[in-house]
């Protein structure tokens, strides 16, 4: 669970799976490195994923729940080569994220720029209290 706090404000954002690296639990699937921060209006959710095509990112929303999934190719290597360091996770991987109340998802925006996948996050605007019920006539 990672922790951001802005002003006096304290967001937590909950993660499934690990937070970088490998995560030996999901077969093999890894989860790129994200940073969370909050400014003023949003929430800003900012993932590292060089060596990816924006067609091949996909970014889906399911409640308070926004989960990032996609494959990395492994098309740079030869085919038989024996690794001194393999730090780079290619392959598969998935990334949810769970946000605290208070932001958009239907809202958001993203954008793939240089590697990284930024995707925007507005603050829920807030509902009036008050809200007219119209009355149909009855026969």
């Amino acid at each position: 669970m990672a922790l951001t706090k802005v002003s006096s404000t304290v967001h937590f954002i909950s993660r499934g799976a690990t937070v970088g690296g490998r995560d030996e639990t999901a077969s093999g699937h890894w989860v790129p490195n994200t940073d969370v921060y909050a400014t003023d209006g949003s929430l800003v959710i900012k993932v590292e994923l060089a060596g990816m095509k924006s067609d091949s990112l996909e970014i889906t929303v399911e409640g308070n729940r926004l989960r990032i999934a996609g494959t990395r190719p492994d098309g740079c290597r030869a085919n038989k080569c024996n690794f001194l360091v393999m730090e780079i996770s290619y392959g598969p991987f998935e990334s949810v994220l769970e946000l605290p109340p208070g932001y958009d998802l239907s809202q958001a925006k993203a954008i793939y720029v240089n590697g990284f996948l930024r995707i925007d996050v507005p603050m829920a605007q807030p509902h009036s209290k008050t809200t007219k019920v119209p009355i149909a006539e009855g026969n």
